[in-house]
């Protein structure tokens, strides 16, 4: 996406992430939510005329990479260039996720600054050689506490997440002293209480903290589908270190400096909750280590939930997102989810709930609003806008339900990261410009072919057309494609000039279609949906 020009040279950028995603298999429902997400709040700030970096990508090391691509005949970096390039990528161009960059763990431009960041606390003895032998879970690649495990069948101890058995391994490794860093990150909690949101969230972390830290074991000499500790390359970097490190080394940590401190540090993390420890703790505590800023705030959202699991591959509960794009389309898609589950709270997918909203709130409110305008301007009028001279207390309350919508939207999606809430904000005006429209009877008011009432009825149909137009504005993070259809069906363009160029902050300000502007009835913007080939 081109830069702005509001978008000055050398200011800070805006800088979201995702979790780098692990390449062990296909993307599902639950990938897509976090990128999305980062996708709508990065678009929104764009659209503010901010400067903005949107990264996400891959994490291709360690062992259950290694396990995977063997178990299907090929070398772990055969696997993660495959399932890139056919099934990651593929996907966020499908979802129209707009990313500035996309990072892969096996790249030169990141392997090489990992080895650099972990010499420099090596040497800064910020790292020691020690052993280590406790429950481990591939699948988190994650050392586990015994209080964390949880009983499976004759007593075997699984790991909480993937509900498996954890592994007990006994190594010789090197380790973080992140014990040393517990007062710190008290400290650095205590005095940026929004640094971990949501407040559930921040209150696990800190009691995590304040039971005393451990030192972390930062390498595996067990395998070595990894990259190589510089100074002992009998042992790989634990992919965790590793894949922290993206954040970093993808925005010119050791390589470009200029790029660097103009988007270091990340104004959000987004991550599920079940990483949450990784990026509220070990994190910071190692950018603390290096004398590097900490990050600005770390977003855990909830799990995606079918039939009362978490959806995962492991649990067989993985859906494909082609799965609902190909029957609700892309932009449904990226708004259902957001729409219908609060951020940051665990929600449940059904296909009956996502065809209901998707009927009653897309199809019915917002496409048949706009559906009615183009067909009202179109017979009354040509299809030339008509100029509001008649407006009164009506059309007043219209202006100020858009204000109003348009101050918390910007507040809750920008600020707050209250995805739904934004978006019901913009939906209610939606619901009171219809209100509006079946108060004031158009179609009746066409019938009084006097100066008068053709005064009156341009007047409800330009209010009308401009509640639109600031919609397709307000909505354009969310629902690029239909936003962009309805801009051009309200004639806003050229003549107000691309949809991406309008400032959400300013999509409040009234009387902006001008008078004469050609009105379209295109495409119905959500189609009547056809029975589904399947359920979930």
């Amino acid at each position: 996406m081109a830069a702005t020009g509001s978008e000055k040279q050398g200011a800070k950028a805006f800088y979201v992430t995702t979790p780098i995603y692990y390449v062990n298999d296909a993307p599902h429902l639950g990938h897509a939510y976090t990128t999305v997400a980062g996708d709508v709040l990065t678009r929104w700030h764009r659209q503010r005329g901010e400067k903005v970096w949107y990264l996400t990508g891959t994490d291709e090391h360690g062992q259950k990479i290694m396990r995977t691509a063997d178990a299907n005949g090929v070398t772990p970096q055969e696997w993660c260039d495959k399932l890139v390039e056919e099934a990651w990528k593929p996907l966020w161009e499908h979802l129209d996720i707009a990313n500035d960059d996309f990072i892969r763990t096996t790249e030169k431009r990141h392997t090489d600054r990992v080895q650099e960041f972990v010499q420099d606390l090596y040497d800064k003895g910020e790292i020691y050689k020690g052993g280590y032998e406790g429950p481990y879970c591939v699948g988190c690649e994650e050392y586990k506490l015994p209080g964390d495990l949880i009983d499976g069948e004759q007593g075997v101890k699984l790991c909480p997440v993937h509900k498996k058995p954890v592994e007990i391994l006994k190594e010789e490794n090197y380790f973080f002293k992140l014990s040393e860093y517990g007062p710190k990150l008290l400290e650095f909690y205590e005095a940026n209480p929004d640094f971990i949101q949501p407040e559930s969230a921040r209150n696990e972390v800190v009691n995590f903290v304040k039971q005393g830290l451990q030192d972390l074991s930062i390498s595996r000499s067990t395998f070595d589908w990894g990259i190589p500790i510089p100074w002992d390359d009998k042992h790989v970097i634990y992919v965790w270190v590793d894949a922290l490190l993206n954040y970093a080394t993808a925005v010119g940590y050791g390589s470009n400096q200029a790029k660097f401190d103009e988007t270091f540090p990340a104004n959000v993390h987004l991550v599920g909750k079940d990483i949450l420890r990784f990026h509220a703790v070990i994190w910071p505590a190692m950018l603390m280590a290096q004398g590097l800023p900490v990050p600005g705030r770390v977003a855990a959202n909830g799990w995606l939930m079918v039939g009362g699991e978490k959806m995962s591959k492991s649990n067989l509960t993985g859906i494909k997102p082609q799965d609902l794009t190909s029957h609700f389309g892309v932009d449904a898609y990226r708004w259902y989810f957001l729409r219908a589950i609060a951020f940051g709270s665990d929600g449940s997918f059904s296909w009956e709930d996502f065809t209901a909203r998707y009927t009653s709130e897309l199809a019915n409110d917002y496409g048949n609003l706009a559906s009615r305008l183009a067909a009202m301007v179109g017979k009354y009028f040509d299809g030339a806008l008509p100029e509001a001279t008649a407006a009164g207390d009506a059309e007043q309350a219209v202006r100020d339900g858009l204000e109003k919508a348009v101050a918390e939207a910007d507040r809750k999606i920008g600020e707050e990261l209250d995805f739904q809430g934004g978006i019901l904000a913009v939906f209610d005006f939606v619901k009171q410009v219809n209100g509006y429209i079946t108060e004031q009877e158009p179609w009746k008011v066409a019938k009084d072919d006097c100066p008068e009432g053709r005064a009156r009825l341009a007047t409800i149909l330009y209010t009308a057309a401009e509640a639109l137009r600031a919609v397709a504005v307000l909505l354009n993070p969310v629902m690029p494609d239909t936003s962009q259809k309805l801009w051009e069906s309200l004639g806003a363009e050229p003549a107000l000039g691309a949809l991406a160029d309008q400032r959400v902050q300013d999509a409040a300000t009234w009387g902006r279609l001008p008078v004469g502007a050609t009105v379209t009835k295109g495409a119905v913007l959500f189609p009547r949906l056809e029975e589904p080939k399947k359920t979930a």
